[in-house]
């Protein structure tokens, strides 16, 4: 059995290779610091007998400082720009053709991938975790998957204005495209917690599509493909791929790519079976 663990800022995911079949498994992170302790009692609070397990496998947080080992169970530690790039490569049936990841998870970062070379392009503080903050001061919660319910039961158009609202024409861009998010915000009075969220969860959407079609047309690809949790919420998408179609690139978005790090891991660990 091989395990494979990715300390998010949010979320500890784990994923479980046996008998030739894939389990994975979220909890809530740690505020404690990442040791050998912590990786135990993940596994027992999950119902995972460490006994079976080959091969440990880890990427993020401080999970670099960790011991080699664990009660002879060898750990092997991935960089995390590395697990984004196998974890994608996997989930998508990449080759070896350039190819832009976005990993859109508490925060954003944008991976270029060729065959085996993954590089950093590059990365952004939005993403879900100031979905989470800001929704707790907005809203009392900071469960990104309400305020995204929130957001498809109101309107950004009550709080954004849009380029058609402001002027008569900017080139050849829509005029149902944003001009100013939450322009209205100074003298609206439809101010609702759903009409906010989805301005909210729109923004956000906006600002990350912004950054991944920026880095797509950087390598000269058409597509992105998307990993992490925050890509999964839907008005945080609609905002992403208004944004990519202004470039003509296409987003991607296979199932299971919330658990795409640890996928990666679990890739990077394989060999080690």
């Amino acid at each position: 059995m091989l395990a494979a663990f990715d300390f998010g800022i949010s979320n500890t995911d784990v994923a479980i290779f046996s008998e030739n079949s894939v389990k994975y498994f979220t909890v809530p992170s740690s505020k404690e610091k990442i040791t050998t302790n912590l990786i135990e009692k993940i596994l027992f609070d999950l119902e995972l007998p460490i006994t079976k397990v080959e091969v440990l496998g880890v990427t993020g947080g401080k999970s670099s400082d960790l011991e080699d080992s664990l009660g002879g169970i060898e750990i092997i530690k991935i960089n995390e720009i590395e697990a984004i790039g196998l974890g994608a490569k996997k989930l998508y049936g990449l080759e070896d053709e350039s190819a832009l990841i976005v990993s859109a998870g508490t925060g954003t970062a944008c991976v270029h991938a060729q065959g085996e070379s993954f590089n950093h392009l590059g990365g952004i503080a939005v993403g879900g975790g100031m979905l989470e903050g800001l929704g707790s001061l907005l809203f009392n919660t900071s469960n990104g998957g309400e305020i995204n319910e929130f957001g498809e039961k109101g309107s950004r158009l009550e709080l954004d204005l849009l380029i058609g609202d402001v002027v008569n024409k900017i080139g050849n861009l829509s005029p149902e495209l944003t001009a100013v998010n939450f322009g209205r915000a100074a003298f609206s009075s439809t101010d609702t917690m759903e009409n906010t969220a989805a301005a909210l969860c729109n923004m956000i959407g906006e600002v990350i599509g912004t950054i991944a079609y920026l880095n797509a047309l950087l390598i000269a690809s058409e597509k992105a493909c998307f990993i992490g949790r925050t890509s999964c919420l839907s008005e945080i998408r609609n905002g992403i791929d208004q944004r990519l179609g202004l470039a003509g690139v296409q987003g991607q978005y296979q199932p299971n790519r919330e658990y795409a790090n640890v996928i990666g891991v679990l890739e990077g660990i394989k060999k080690y079976k």
